[in-house]
């Protein structure tokens, strides 16, 4: 029978034993000499294989688990995994391997396998604190809030002083729409943890998507004041590079919830308040490229000529030019675009805040009109007559707005598809595709959830969008690239029945994200965005 027993055999009189090797490798690992550390522990393993049988189980058992632990810190998590693996299959009671082995899982995108190493962590010790934080995270990756906000009440009955699990609450609470207690648990993390800068934000932007403008305002006043430099640390140390991002509260930015997880370079967002006058100098030391976040025309018309001007003085590459954000005004990109061949472009007129309709503006209906600065379906109808269009213009007179032409995109099966992509320096990389009845489309808004086969043309889309989008119109996309000239940014577009590109909508303002739990299909693709931009940065940054 294996022995089981933590008594280890010391093979000679002087040679260290598995237990001294054990030892040494975790002074070095405390001492946060890693690479040692993983020479001795392989060492001790080599060792062991040599001694009888039953004598060492344990130890071999701590040993990988302490091997894999170092390999963590040096981001193999390859060998991380082999090695957790190794451990379990001697000592499955080591309740913080099954952990750390949801971690591995984790961090290679498995989520649902790490939720289930998590639960089988806490089926051995149900009060494994580490297991139930992790899973907390897993569970919100996921999106089963519900289920994440019952484990963090839980959680913060033993422990209602942890400003980390309030600030958790509060974005659980704001993805399941309740707000006012959102704002609640941010409130008190800012409370108890008035160094966590991030806190300070998410109170001004749940205000503002409430309509408490007012204090909306306050609160971002305050984060900006206390903590103007939100820093998010790379995963490696020294960092890649370092990222300084220009963001401005109030009006529409490059949504990089995303694109700026789990990086290897050091990311700094600098918030951008009317009368900012941040420490140059101090900015230009502390970054080796600079991102610019204000990505809407219309909404940061005011903020825009200070981005550029920070950006600028700071000498070092920027991605985003705010110069040419200026020019994506969606009457402007109509304009730059109208030429291009094989593309359908919307005539689109823009009439100022307090005015009516031009005189002698060829009007053809149905049209559509939306109000200047608005994303998504909100201030956008389909309008079939001069009295409707008036009525529309009356009703947003306080803002500029757009009359659009109407184009009918439907395909010949009548279901209407519009198809997203990113331009990521020289790649132009597919993200969705949505598919509806309804003219107004938008991905969120479908029932592809309830189709299958809209779900499988969207992953064939994914997998192979040369099939959809043939040559013509992937020129057509590249005149559309050189022509915006942004580093990043999105087209949302569709392929009318005489195979013509049909343009929506092109700016830097479109979300990317990889909560997508209904449609996994969609992670690899996804995936391939981050990776693209995480490049296109560390090209920039090192000056090629």
């Amino acid at each position: 029978m294996i022995a089981t027993s933590m008594a280890l055999a010391r093979p000679a009189t002087g040679t260290p034993s598995i237990s001294d090797m054990l030892r040494t490798g975790r002074e070095h690992y405390r001492r946060g000499e890693i690479r040692p550390a993983i020479a001795v522990f392989q060492a001790g393993l080599a060792l062991a294989a040599t001694v009888s049988i039953g004598v060492a189980v344990d130890g071999v058992a701590d040993l990988h688990a302490a091997l894999a632990n170092a390999f963590m810190l040096c981001d193999d998590i390859g060998s991380a995994a082999e090695n957790y693996k190794a451990a379990l299959r001697i000592a499955p009671h080591l309740v913080a391997c099954w952990c750390n082995l949801g971690i591995v899982h984790q961090r290679r995108g498995q989520t649902q396998d790490a939720i289930s190493l998590y639960l089988e962590a806490l089926r051995r010790n149900p009060g494994h604190r580490p297991s139930r934080t992790n899973l907390v995270q897993a569970l919100v990756a996921t999106r089963q809030f519900a289920i994440a906000r019952t484990l963090l009440l839980e959680l913060l009955a033993e422990a209602p002083e942890d400003a980390e699990l309030r600030s958790q609450l509060g974005k659980v609470c704001f993805e399941l729409g309740d707000t006012r207690e959102a704002v609640a648990q941010f409130e008190r993390a800012v409370a108890l943890a008035p160094g966590q800068a991030e806190n300070f934000y998410w109170v001004g932007a749940i205000r503002q998507a409430r309509g408490e403008l007012e204090a909306a305002q306050a609160a971002y006043a305050h984060a900006a004041q206390v903590h103007p430099i939100l820093r998010r640390p790379a995963t490696k140390s020294p960092p890649a590079f370092r990222t300084l991002a220009l963001f401005a509260p109030f009006v529409g930015n490059t949504p990089v919830e995303f694109l700026f997880k789990d990086c290897a370079y050091q990311t700094s967002i600098l918030s951008l308040l009317p009368g900012s006058q941040p420490d140059i100098a101090l900015l230009a030391r502390e970054a080796d490229i600079v991102v610019n976040l204000v990505s809407d025309a219309d909404q940061g018309a005011e903020v825009l000529p200070l981005t550029l001007a920070i950006a600028r003085s700071l000498g070092k590459p920027v991605v985003n030019d705010p110069a040419k954000i200026q020019n994506t005004t969606r009457d402007a990109t109509a304009r730059a675009l109208a030429d291009v061949e094989g593309c359908r472009v919307p005539r689109t007129v823009r009439i100022a805040a307090g005015e009516g309709l031009p005189d002698g503006l060829d009007l053809i209906f149905p049209l559509l009109a939306r109000q200047a600065g608005m994303h998504g379906g909100d201030a956008f109808e389909k309008l079939d007559d001069v009295a409707a269009l008036t009525a529309f213009l009356a009703a947003h007179a306080d803002h500029d707005r757009y009359v659009i032409d109407y184009i009918d995109y439907r395909s010949t099966d009548g279901f209407f598809r519009k198809y997203r992509f990113l331009f990521v320096g020289e790649d132009i990389l597919p993200y969705h595709l949505a598919i509806a009845d309804d003219w107004k489309l938008h991905r969120d808004a479908t029932e592809m959830g309830r189709h299958l086969w809209m779900q499988e043309e969207e992953e064939r889309f994914l997998r192979a969008p040369e099939q959809v989008f043939g040559y013509a119109q992937y020129e057509a996309l590249r005149v559309i690239r050189d022509r915006i000239g942004l580093d990043y940014f999105g087209i949302d577009c569709a392929v009318d029945r005489n195979g013509h590109l049909v343009v929506f909508e092109v700016n830097a303002s479109m979300l990317v994200h990889d909560q997508n739990p209904e449609f996994p299909y969609k992670d690899p693709y996804i995936h391939r965005i981050k990776v693209a931009f995480d490049g296109m940065l560390a090209h920039l940054a090192r000056g090629n």
